[in-house]
């Protein structure tokens, strides 16, 4: 995990999963942003907030490669402390994420640096590319602390619709989990 250091200017926070539209902490202004060199992925076991250790859910993580669309928030510097104390506490459970600074591109094309949680490829609940029967499979057998995985997908891929972003994947799964039969 990194050790940044508290700063004198606000900071930004990027967020491609349930961070986009349950951040949990204060921020100024949010904006949809670009991040290029991840991509976004169901590639994380579960083991806690949408599943458990026997029974995982899938979680989102940025995976190399490709770009990703999301929300950056812009969080006031005074407030740098108990941000990244509430990120680490609600990201880092596990130590599935590395968390690192990435640049990314607000619409205006100015570029920000941002706290970002990219998955650890080396890490035991990495679950790399998975099949799409294994996808529908583990989202909905998950349910963990923070809620039924079901959820946490539709509820991710309804807040990329709403700002304009397609993701194949949570397509897919949300039109399988309306059907609500087994694949």
């Amino acid at each position: 995990m990194s050790s940044f250091m508290t700063t004198a200017q606000d900071f930004w926070v990027f967020g491609y999963g349930s961070l986009m539209w349950r951040p949990g902490f204060p921020f100024e202004e949010k904006q949809i942003a670009m991040v290029h060199g991840y991509h976004r992925s169901l590639c994380i076991y579960s083991h806690v907030h949408r599943g458990t250790q026997e029974v995982p859910g899938l979680v989102l993580g940025l995976d190399r490669g490709g770009s990703c669309q999301g929300v950056a928030f812009r969080v006031r510097a005074d407030n740098w402390d108990e941000v990244i104390a509430y990120l680490r506490e609600r990201e880092q459970v596990t130590m599935i994420y590395l968390e690192t600074m990435l640049r990314v591109r607000l619409p205006d094309g100015q570029k920000v640096v941002a706290v970002a949680y990219v998955v650890d490829r080396q890490h035991q609940q990495y679950a790399g590319r998975l099949e799409r029967d294994a996808l529908i499979r583990f989202v909905r057998q998950g349910k963990g602390v923070s809620g039924d995985n079901p959820d946490y997908v539709l509820s991710t891929y309804e807040h990329l619709r709403e700002i304009g972003v397609h993701d194949a994947t949570l397509a897919w799964l949300a039109k399988q989990l309306a059907v609500q039969t087994p694949v």
